[in-house]
């Protein structure tokens, strides 16, 4: 029987067909035909990009690690443990290194990684991002590093503070979707206590966005979105010979009808 270089028309076909170039037996990575693979070790941590208002601007939690990575600031995470999953470790890294737990919005960013961007280990981080109201200055957990809040403006200023690893970037992009995201979704909210002012809204959109808003025309492109906000019924106590504010909740809407865009409020 023969070989047409096709298909077999019967008996055995040689080892090779025609014009067939075979490579070695061996795998390109030193291991031998039908060796088990062992997968690369890649550490893979979180980090939170978690912002709050304070006194009136956007602030992220900043902590000094252990050394000898202290010489610069970092955002809280760690490294994930291997029976938890990415969520749990996001909650409790957040509680270790600076006693606070997230009780308000949380996402996950997007995934970081890179073969030197954190010189213990090739590793990828999974950024969350945090959005919180009204926090305190943050009481150290168990593991204790230094903590404090920063203000997003003052990240970039000559006086500012110094970033480890790849973190410059992870801010600059949980500030950009946080911000992003106050144009199309009620997220605005989650800087807010429960029941909040328009005006404690409105100054959430001054802060991340660094504008100045028109109350009178912010009050009625908010009660003109279907679902943003809901009347609870109550007003706030007089200040100062003020009129009492209307208290609101957010409401049911997952996205806002027409969005508040930044150019447009």
């Amino acid at each position: 029987m023969r070989w047409d270089g096709h298909g077999q028309t019967g008996g055995v076909p040689p080892a090779s067909p025609p014009n067939q170039v075979r490579g070695p037996r061996d795998g390109d990575d030193g291991r031998r035909h039908g060796d088990p693979v062992t997968p690369p070790v890649v550490a893979v941590s979180v980090d939170l990009v978690l912002l709050t208002l304070r006194g009136g601007r956007l602030c992220v939690l900043l902590i000094r690690r252990d050394p000898p990575f202290d010489v610069a600031w970092a955002l809280p995470g760690g490294f994930v443990d291997g029976d938890e999953d990415l969520d749990t470790s996001a909650s409790r890294q957040l509680w270790a290194e600076t006693g606070v737990t997230t009780t308000g919005h949380l996402e996950q960013l997007r995934t970081y990684g890179g073969p030197h961007r954190d010189p213990r280990a090739p590793g990828v981080s999974v950024a969350y991002l945090a959005l919180l109201p009204n926090l305190p200055q943050p009481a150290p957990g168990g593991d204790g590093p230094r903590a404090r809040w920063w203000p997003v403006a003052d990240l970039d200023s000559p006086d500012g503070p110094a970033l480890a690893f790849d973190h410059p970037r992870i801010v600059a992009d949980g500030v950009e979707r946080a911000r992003a995201k106050l144009e199309y979704t009620p997220l605005a909210a989650a800087f807010c206590e429960d029941q909040f002012t328009l005006a404690d809204l409105r100054r959430v959109y001054e802060a991340a966005w660094d504008v100045a808003l028109d109350p009178p025309n912010f009050r009625r492109k908010v009660l003109s979105t279907p679902g943003f906000v809901v009347p609870v019924g109550r007003r706030t106590s007089p200040r100062g010979g003020g009129r009492p504010a209307e208290l609101y909740r957010r409401g049911s809407a997952t996205a806002l009808h027409p969005p508040l865009l930044r150019r447009s409020v």
